[in-house]
């Protein structure tokens, strides 16, 4: 995950939630919480292509449903991941038993 640092002013803006430290010479530092808020974010947006007022109302509503989305959204995605692995193996495994076949 690769986020411009725009696109996090920008975000900081619209949504409440993120509130980075400012240190001197302007540097922004986030804690654990809004980090998960950005991934969160990032989430909604990017991967499952909330609109921004969308994704404040789902940010704004109960906590318990959004880790729920979230941890959904993540799991679909590494269950994905972990088929395309899968699913090159058995080709690789495949293709070693027809050249045994041809062989």
């Amino acid at each position: 995950m690769s986020i411009k640092t725009h696109t996090l002013r920008f975000w900081e803006k619209e949504f409440k939630q993120i509130k980075p430290k400012i240190l001197l010479g302007k540097r922004r530092y986030y804690d654990d919480n809004a980090v998960k808020i950005l991934k969160l974010i990032y989430e909604l947006l990017k991967k499952q292509g909330y609109t921004i007022e969308g994704a404040k109302k789902l940010l704004n509503s109960s906590s318990i449903k959004l880790d729920e989305h979230l941890s959904s959204g993540i799991k679909r995605e590494n269950f994905k991941s972990s088929l395309k692995v899968r699913a090159q193996k058995i080709k690789l495994i495949l293709n070693k038993i027809k050249g045994l076949d041809n062989g």
